[in-house]
């Protein structure tokens, strides 16, 4: 074979061997496009959702845009991301929204693309099945009164509290702490509940040195998310009150689980958040394919204690 004719064959071999083995047309059928988004990216439990929206991603065959705001407070970032991918034409979004009202239009633009929208860990204002696809989370308020009625069994039915809230705006926290306040009505007296520990563990510590006078008359201590557990632990470090008062938190990463192993924690209500992410983002996209959803998918919720973390059902919820 002359080497004229080898170059021209090469030419009409090359854009058949440079196509990606991902490449929508090597299959015949476009490969779906979806954005999952976090209310941040910094806690464990967000990188247990990432890996869990992850797995689903490689059994659907679809490609999953993670973004989310640095920090939990940034719903400006938020909205920007739900207005940018709108504008890109993506397949679907799910998205844990910072805030339940403001991200309300921003999502309805949405919609209004028909960009099917799947809400997951926390809720937003609106109607599962008419505002947005489905609603994939923890009972948060279940979770929250768990946390409740086991500090009661710490404390025998008696004493005095502190609960420390999340974040203004924030609906699955919101929950958490409804159901709490539910659960110890009429049996704690309950000596603060109104103060919000904010975004990070940082802010979540100085929150709590705040209330250390509080915090040394109180039997109990509630926190309903990751950070204002792990601040509030610091807190009480800082304070030599760690160990030395009844402390129920939500959430579960490797320093938290190290303090219950130790003591200074009595129980974490844990949830279930790579099953969170794999469900948001199998839901989303059969949303998309036209299949019945669920409008309501719970993923569960469990306390987790000294006496149980090595249970077969509790241990892989801590890692």
């Amino acid at each position: 074979m002359t080497l004229s004719r080898w170059i021209l064959l090469l030419v009409a071999l090359a854009p058949a061997c440079s196509k990606p083995e991902s490449d929508p047309s090597a299959t015949g059928s476009e490969r779906l496009h979806v954005a999952v988004i976090p209310k941040g990216t910094t806690h464990v439990f967000w990188k247990a959702v990432e890996s869990g929206a992850r797995e689903a991603e490689q059994e659907l065959g679809v490609q999953v845009e993670w973004k989310g705001p640095l920090k939990e407070n940034d719903r400006a970032q938020q909205i920007q991301l739900v207005e940018q991918f709108v504008s890109a034409k993506l397949d679907g979004i799910a998205i844990a929204p910072l805030d339940h009202q403001a991200l309300v239009a921003p999502l309805a633009s949405a919609t209004k693309a028909k960009i099917p929208v799947v809400i997951f860990d926390s809720d937003l204002d609106g109607t599962a099945g008419v505002d947005f696809a489905s609603f994939v989370a923890t009972d948060n308020l279940a979770g929250g009164k768990l946390g409740g009625e086991h500090l009661l069994g710490l404390l025998g039915q008696k004493g005095k509290a502190v609960m420390l809230r999340y974040q203004v705006g924030s609906a699955s926290t919101d929950a958490r702490e409804k159901g709490f306040l539910a659960a110890v009505s009429g049996k704690l007296e309950v000596l603060v509940d109104n103060r919000y520990a904010g975004a990070t563990a940082g802010e979540a510590k100085d929150e709590a040195l705040n209330l250390l006078e509080r915090l040394r008359e109180a039997d109990g201590i509630f926190c309903s998310n990751e950070s204002a557990t792990m601040g509030m632990l610091l807190a009480l470090r800082q304070a030599g009150l760690a160990g030395k008062k009844r402390f129920v938190g939500f959430d579960a990463s490797p320093p938290l689980v190290e303090a219950l192993k130790s003591g200074e924690i009595d129980a974490l209500v844990v949830q279930n958040p790579r099953k969170m992410g794999y469900l948001a983002t199998k839901t989303l996209v059969a949303a998309i394919r036209g299949e019945k959803v669920e409008t309501r998918v719970d993923t569960g919720v469990v306390v987790a204690t000294r006496e149980n973390l090595d249970d077969p059902a509790i241990a892989p919820l801590l890692k």
